[in-house]
């Protein structure tokens, strides 16, 4: 599996002959580069974010998962009726042979005045089960965590408010143990959105030996490669200007 990060929230995951981009920001808004890469599937954490949903941007005609309208929903409008899950529950679709599941979510309820729904998902690709936050802004709760099941693969935001608290970010991390995690979300040049912390301020909270500082955007992990203890890998972004 090949994971490549280009911004903000925004990567693309491919193996086993599908190709995701996640949450795809709006480039005006957010000051980085276009994607110009098509994919067989967009994953959008909302239906309403610039910042996270923009799959009019993804070249070809991928097949369109949004996490906040239960998820069956197609062409690049994003339109649906929503049915986001409750607690305790979980919603699942499959596209291109892709099972996603959405496990609900919110922005900050602290750090924003009308906290918009997000939602996390959970797939599958060569075998190793990943975990994309979103956007979310709240300590979760140990039902969201239990949903997320064996994690191989977390990507999370660590820019601090309005996102989640890197404090109850590594709490959860410490309960998932993921084997690899891949920080997005955080500061880079040419950002656009209000002021985010430094990836530094997450990966101070490791040892040095556990985190991996790669020197490219894009990096390829299978069963076979996966560290035995819990690392930090900080990819370069692709597309900040």
């Amino acid at each position: 599996m090949r994971v490549k990060w280009y911004a903000h929230a925004c990567l693309r995951i491919e193996g086993g002959g599908v190709s995701i981009i996640t949450d795809p920001y709006t480039p005006h808004k957010s000051g980085f580069a276009p994607v110009d890469e098509a994919a067989d599937i967009v994953v959008r954490s909302s239906d309403d974010d610039s910042a996270h949903a923009n799959a009019a941007m993804i070249p070809g005609d991928p097949e369109i998962v949004t996490a906040t309208h239960i998820l069956n929903v197609g062409g690049k409008s994003g339109k649906g009726d929503k049915e986001i899950a409750g607690p305790g529950e979980d919603s699942h679709v499959t596209k291109t042979g892709i099972r996603f599941t959405a496990i609900p979510a919110q922005e900050s309820m602290r750090a924003k005045l009308r906290p918009r729904d997000n939602a996390m998902y959970v797939f599958v690709v060569d075998g190793l089960r990943v975990v994309h936050f979103g956007d979310v802004g709240n300590r979760l709760e140990r039902w969201q965590l239990e949903q997320m099941g064996g994690v191989d693969i977390a990507i999370v935001p660590t820019g601090g408010p309005p996102t989640i608290e890197l404090d109850d970010l590594q709490d959860a991390l410490d309960f998932l143990r993921p084997a690899v995690t891949i920080p997005m979300h955080h500061d880079l040049p040419g950002c656009k959105f209000p002021r985010m912390a430094d990836v530094r301020e997450f990966t101070r909270r490791y040892p040095p030996s556990s985190v991996v500082w790669a020197a490219n955007p894009e990096v390829e992990l299978s069963k076979e490669n996966l560290p035995p203890e819990p690392e930090v890998w900080v990819l370069q972004a692709t597309l900040a200007e």
